[in-house]
Order: C-alpha cells, then sequence, then structure tokens
C-alpha cells in the first residue's frame, strides 16, 4: 500500500463518526432508548466498510434525504435536508426535535439549547458522569459568543489594551479563514445516529476545520506571545495555559457530537500555520489601525468587502451571520481604537517600563475592575439590542423582504450582513472608544 493510501485511509477513519460516538460513550453520553438499536449496530460496524468520505460523495448525488443507511421511514429525525434556500451540497446532519426522542422520563443532558434561527433543539441523552458534562460545555462556550463579549472587554477595560486589541486582530483572521475554509471544503458534521448531537446552534454549518478548535489554539498561544516579554510572569504559566485551554475547547466539540478528529486535527494545525505566517504583522496592523490618518475607511471597506466575499462561498446558514459580526467586531474595535489613539484617552505604555509588572491587588483595584465590567456590560448589551432592533427592520424595508418573520427575513443575505455587520461593529466601537470615554468621565478609567 502506497503512502497515498495510507494517508487516505487514515482520514477516512479520523472522519467515522463512529470515533465521535465511541468518545462519547467513553464519557458517559448515551443516547435514548429509542435510538440504542441503531446507534449500537453503527458503533459494530466494520471498519473494512466504505470511509464516511466516499459514502458522502454518493449522498451529494441523491436527493437530501437519502444518505443515512440506517433511516427509519416516516423518521424526519434521520434526513439530511439541504441547506435551505436551495444548492449547496446536503450538510449530513440528522437531528430531531426532542419531542421525538423517546419517554419523557428519560433523563436529558441538562437544557436543551435551541437554535434561534434554524429552531433546531439538541437531543435528549443519558448522562452519567455529569462533571465531564459541565466541563466540556464549559470548554466549548470558550469559543462562543457570550466568552468573546466578555473576554476581549475585559483585556481592554483592565489588563492591557495593547494586548486586547491585537488578540482581536488575531481573532478576527483566523475565524474569518476558519469559516471561509468550511464553506469552500463543504464537508458534513458527523451524521446523528450513531452519534448523539448535544448541541445544534452551529449545526446548520459545514464542519471541517473546527473553528472552536481554531479559537481555542489562536486565543491561548497569542495571549502568550503578546505578554510574555510585555508582562514580568515566569513562562511555565503559558506553557501550561496554553495545552489546557486548546485541549479543553478540542475534545469539547467531539463530546458535544459537532465536529469529527479529522476536523479537530485540520483546525489545529491550520491555526498554527496562520499565526505562523500573520502573527508577525500584528504589531504593523495595529499601528496602522491607530495611526493612520485614513485608517477608518480603510478597515471599513476591506472588511465589508471581506463579508460580501464570504457571502459568495455557498448558500445560507448560520455562518453567514457569523462571519458577518466577527468583521463587524473586529472593524469596530479597530476604528474606536483609532479615536482613542488620537483623542489621547489610552495611551499605551512607553517601551521603557517594560517589562509591565503586575500591580499588587488592592479592594479598590478589584472594586473598579468590576465596576468597569458592570458598567461596560450593561452599556454593550444596550448598544446591541438597540441596533438590532434598528437594522434589521430598516434592512428589511431598504430591500423590500417581508419581516413579519425574522428567523426568514435574517436568512437573506440583504438583511443579515448589515445587521450583524453594523450592529456588532457598534459593539466593537463602544468597547474601545465610547465605553472607555465613560469609564474616563466618571473617574475609573
Amino acid at each position: 500500500m502506497s503512502l497515498r493510501q495510507r494517508l487516505a485511509q487514515l482520514v477516512g477513519r479520523l472522519q467515522e463518526p463512529q470515533k465521535v460516538a465511541h468518545f462519547q460513550r467513553l464519557c458517559g453520553v448515551h443516547p435514548p432508548l429509542s435510538r440504542s438499536a441503531v446507534a449500537s449496530a453503527d458503533l459494530r460496524e466494520d471498519e473494512e466498510e466504505e470511509s464516511p468520505l466516499s459514502r458522502d460523495c454518493r449522498c451529494r448525488q441523491r436527493q437530501p434525504g437519502a444518505c443515512n443507511d440506517h433511516q427509519a421511514l416516516g423518521s424526519d429525525r434521520n434526513q439530511c435536508p439541504a441547506k435551505p434556500g436551495g444548492g449547496g451540497a446536503p450538510n449530513g446532519v440528522r437531528n430531531g426535535l426532542a419531542t421525538e426522542l423517546g419517554p419523557a422520563s428519560q433523563p436529558p443532558a441538562g437544557v436543551l439549547r435551541r437554535n434561534s434561527l434554524t429552531g433546531e433543539e439538541g437531543e435528549l441523552a443519558h448522562v452519567s458522569n455529569w462533571p465531564l458534562y459541565y466541563l466540556f460545555c464549559f470548554g466549548t462556550e470558550l469559543g462562543n459568543e457570550l466568552f468573546y463579549i466578555l473576554f476581549f472587554p475585559f483585556w481592554i477595560w483592565n489588563l492591557d489594551a495593547l494586548v486586547g486589541r491585537r488578540l482581536v486582530v488575531i481573532w478576527v483572521l483566523v475565524m474569518y479563514l476558519g469559516q471561509c475554509t468550511k464553506d469552500i471544503i463543504r464537508w458534513p458534521r458527523p451524521s446523528s445516529p450513531p452519534v448523539v448531537k448535544l448541541e445544534v446552534f452551529y449545526n446548520s454549518e459545514y464542519s471541517m476545520p473546527s473553528t472552536h478548535a481554531m479559537s481555542g489554539t489562536a486565543i491561548p498561544i497569542a495571549m502568550v506571545l503578546l505578554t510574555y516579554g510585555r508582562w514580568q510572569y515566569p513562562l511555565i504559566y503559558g506553557l501550561i495555559l496554553i495545552p489546557c485551554w486548546c485541549s479543553l475547547v478540542c475534545l469539547s466539540r467531539i463530546y458535544m457530537g459537532m465536529h469529527s478528529i479529522l476536523d479537530i486535527i485540520a483546525g489545529f494545525l491550520y491555526t498554527i500555520l496562520i499565526l505562523a505566517i500573520f502573527y508577525p504583522l500584528v504589531d504593523l496592523i495595529d499601528n496602522f489601525n491607530q495611526t493612520h490618518k485614513y485608517a477608518p475607511f480603510i478597515i471599513i471597506g476591506l472588511h465589508l468587502a471581506l463579508g460580501i466575499f464570504s457571502f459568495t462561498l455557498d448558500t445560507w446558514s448560520t455562518s453567514r451571520g457569523d462571519t458577518a459580526e466577527i468583521l463587524g467586531s473586529g472593524a469596530g474595535i479597530a476604528c474606536g481604537s483609532h479615536v482613542t489613539y488620537n483623542m489621547g484617552l489610552v495611551l499605551d505604555p512607553p517601551l521603557d517600563m517594560l517589562p509591565l509588572v503586575r500591580p499588587p491587588i488592592t479592594v479598590t483595584l478589584c472594586g473598579k475592575a468590576i465596576l468597569r465590567i458592570l458598567i461596560g456590560m450593561l452599556f454593550v448589551l444596550l448598544i446591541r439590542d438597540t441596533m438590532k432592533k434598528i437594522t434589521i427592520p430598516l434592512a428589511c424595508k431598504i430591500f423590500k423582504i417581508p419581516c413579519d418573520d425574522i428567523r426568514r427575513a435574517r436568512q437573506h443575505m440583504e438583511v443579515e450582513l448589515p445587521y450583524r455587520y453594523i450592529t456588532y461593529g457598534m459593539v466593537g466601537f463602544s468597547i474601545t472608544f465610547l465605553i472607555p470615554y465613560i469609564f474616563f468621565f466618571i473617574g475609573i478609567s
């Protein structure tokens, strides 16, 4: 067997959903009784059977819904629907509503999380190891919006604005490339059954590579690269943080049933490649954003063009909105830093003060930090909700799209792109300019 054949065989094995299901069973996640027989049969499949890659190729040539060899007649749960709006390859995802999955007496895996755009819900499942369940729920949240909207402002307001800004630059770059690559490769999520889908929020997106794995790799590595030498702390702390953070996020995606092992490995390696190429340019990008005369116009135009390009890669899915949200946040934070720098509100410490020493932790220091987070988050949420209520109806009116069904309206690029881009652009701008100005005004900067 040639090296190429061996690599192809390895790739096929790493993409098998049975391996994801095995990991879930080892961690104490089991399918409901109504699926146990089917899942057991899937897990006993011979490794010599066709790989998921070849099966998926044939699936894409059939009609949507014909992708599952174990499909039960009349069961909507086992379908492989094509993406809404027509066109594009079927995503191979077969999730059902919670009401279809067995008796109500079966203990669910926590609260079922609903996808706000598609209406999908996670599956009921038996969980025998609750500490692992909550650990991996925390791990997967390290790649979700709630974490980002707390993490980046905390760095910018309380720790080090320069490190926070440059973390955002790296995050935007990594996530944008990851989302676009998904829509180019178009590999489906692990099929269910045998996998138990504990999360469906990103279920309408493609799988390869895992952008959770990419952000879970990029953020801790970038934190260490940006802070070591700028702040005084033992390097061993960073060397412990990187594998712990990265492995927790990566394993959580397999545990949730959202990615194959191959997706995780590819996301990790892809991130290392991106950091190796673009990290040396981060200092140049950040300085340009702050000091160039026409930086705001270039930033807004570039991010908007990248968003429009990404929307042309494939049919609608939740990744369209995520991409616009990422680009809007990055553009807003960059423009806000430009205004802040030119007004002299927040100045980075001079180079002769480096490395910086951690200030003593006092009640006053902690109190101001807590106040900044509480006040800042209040304004962030207020701005986000206000802009959402303005931009969606306005975009619907401009492009003559019915807005009586917000979920359906947001599946149009003409609505989703301006809503996400403008809303999160304003959120980013407020994080680096409006809210620090408020802190300065009330004396807690």
